[in-house]
Formats: C-alpha cells, sequence, structure tokens
C-alpha cells in the first residue's frame, strides 16, 4: 500500500472532468436545434394542411305557389335535383304566394350571411323586379342577390324541344304544315312579353317552323286565339309548348286549346317540370349572381343599395 493509498480503497478509472460551461452551450446548443426542427415542421403544416373552404351563398329557389298539388311535388322534385348536382350548397325553398313556406319565412330563417334569390319564373316582370327584392330587403340579416330570371335562354328552348318531341312532335326536321304555339302565363310587364317573344323567336329557329308566343292571362292573343291563327295561315297541324315550370292551372288550360282549331290535330307538351336543362339553369343563375358579391361578399352589415342588386346572367 503506498503512503496515498486509504485502507480499503481501491483506485479506479480516471474521472472525466467537466467544463460547466461547455455542459451548459451544448444544452442551448440542443434546444436550439430542436425548437428550431419543430418550427420548421410546424411551418410545413400551416403551408401544406388543410384549409377550410369558404362557406358558399345560400341559394333560395323562389317559386310562385299554386293550389294544384303538383306544382309543389314537381318544384320539390326539381331542388332535389339541383341538390344532387351541387351538394356543397344549401338549397331553400320560398314562395311568392299560395304555398308554404312563403318566401320571407324562408328568408328570416337563415342564418347571417350572404343567399342569392334565384326566380323559378321564366321572363322580368313585377314578382321579379319589385316582390322579390323587396323580400331580401326586408331581411337585413343577410347580403342578398336577386338572380336573373330562367328565361330566355337557350337551355330552355332544348327542354321546350324535347318536351314537343315527347308530346309526338317530330324529332327532326319537321314537315311543312306545322306550327307551334309557345303557351306562357302572360304578363304586364312590356320586358316580361319581350321575353317570352324572345324564346318564341329562338323555338322557331330551332324547330324550323313558325312558332306564335301566346298567353294565358294578362296579355294576348291567348293560345286558342294563336292556335286559330295558325290554322288560318295554313298550318295542318298545331302543337302547343307548355312553357310553364311545372303543371297547374294554367298549363292545363293552355293544353286543352291544342285542337281549340276545327279539323287541326295538335298536340301539346307537358310543363318543363324537372328536365334536366331546368336544374342546370338554376345553378347558372346561382353563380351568375354569386359573382355579383364583389370584394364586399363577406359584410352582412353593407348597406342595402350596397348588398341588393337584380344579377344579370
Amino acid at each position: 500500500m503506498t503512503p496515498t493509498e486509504t485502507p480499503g480503497e481501491h483506485p479506479g478509472p480516471p474521472k472525466e472532468t467537466l467544463d460547466p460551461l461547455a455542459s451548459t452551450a451544448q444544452l442551448i446548443d440542443r434546444i436550439t436545434s430542436d425548437a428550431g426542427s419543430r418550427l420548421r415542421r410546424v411551418g410545413r403544416d400551416v403551408r401544406t394542411g388543410p384549409h377550410p373552404a369558404p362557406v358558399p351563398p345560400a341559394l333560395v329557389v323562389v317559386a310562385h305557389g299554386s293550389r294544384d298539388p303538383r306544382t309543389l311535388a314537381t318544384v320539390r322534385s326539381l331542388l332535389d335535383a339541383v341538390r344532387a348536382r351541387r351538394p356543397e350548397l344549401a338549397v331553400h325553398l320560398g314562395h311568392i304566394e299560395l304555398n308554404e313556406p312563403l318566401l320571407p319565412d324562408t328568408l328570416a330563417r337563415l342564418a347571417p350571411g350572404r343567399a342569392v334569390l334565384v326566380p323559378l319564373l321564366l321572363g322580368r316582370g313585377y314578382h321579379v323586379k319589385h316582390d322579390l327584392p323587396a323580400a331580401a330587403a326586408a331581411a337585413p340579416h343577410l347580403d342578398a342577390r336577386v338572380a336573373a330570371p330562367l328565361g330566355p335562354h337557350p337551355l330552355l328552348v332544348d327542354a321546350l324541344h324535347d318536351r314537343l318531341v315527347e308530346a309526338g312532335f317530330p324529332p327532326g326536321a319537321a314537315p311543312a304544315g306545322y306550327g307551334v304555339v309557345l303557351a306562357a302565363a302572360g304578363s304586364r310587364d312590356p320586358e316580361g312579353l319581350a321575353d317570352t317573344r324572345g324564346t318564341a323567336a329562338a323555338l322557331a329557329e330551332r324547330l324550323g317552323v313558325p312558332v306564335v308566343p301566346a298567353y294565358a292571362s294578362a296579355a294576348s292573343p291567348t293560345v286558342p286565339e294563336a292556335v286559330r291563327a295558325l290554322a288560318a295561315r295554313g298550318c295542318g297541324r298545331v302543337a302547343v309548348a307548355s312553357y310553364f315550370t311545372a303543371p297547374g292551372r294554367f298549363a292545363a288550360q293552355s293544353a286543352q286549346a291544342a285542337t281549340a282549331a276545327p279539323g287541326v290535330p295538335g298536340v301539346a307538351s307537358a310543363p318543363l317540370g324537372t328536365h334536366p336543362a331546368v336544374a342546370e339553369l338554376l345553378l347558372l343563375r346561382y353563380e351568375a349572381a354569386v359573382r355579383s358579391f364583389g370584394a364586399r361578399a363577406g359584410s352582412a352589415g353593407s348597406a342595402a343599395g350596397e348588398r341588393l342588386q337584380l344579377a344579370s346572367a
């Protein structure tokens, strides 16, 4: 045993001498490195992670309303077709009169936000110009737009043609001697009548036969008068194209007039109803109105003059 050894102790390996300053520096480096890695991962997650999509404006389809139960059933089926095409949209129904829900009640139930009112109407008139904007203005919790009516539009001409063919009209070029009456609801608004005449002209070009617009109310000629006028012009067969969105009293009266000219056979087509072109056109009118929101689309508290307008297609 050497003089420096203590009895019972044995010399072990030399202990590592630790530099406190060096150990602290290493710890700081490790913490800094870990923090940087985590920040980089978070940055990647922020850049590439999912972002919630903006909520599209609610689509409110505005139907006129009818006492005929077939009308409401047809409109509801049409809305189902719209939902099937655009399942991400909130699609609602409001009526101007006669059926529930009425438009003001539908708008009152909507949560604050944006909405587009699409008229299930075939031309301009008092409802489109006055009733719908007034209903939207009476719902201050909404940033609303009123879309253009469905007509005139080439998609409606497609639907009218298909309905006529279903009723027995020649599918190709009609032979000489045919004539068509475009039976519409009628309007006292000159622009509404112009819209119907525009559709009649487009249908005549499509079919290659004379097409005369006629009306179930509020304007002339009536459908029976138009049928007889075409017969007087030498049309040996006259078809009535039902320019209505759904079955109802006006559509039924117009169909009965198909044989108004004695000795002139005639057919009457079904209303446009749930034809796929109508659902497509509703969405086209909706999209056109959505584009009209502009940069301030998210502001539900803007002045009525800024937030409400008739959006043309």
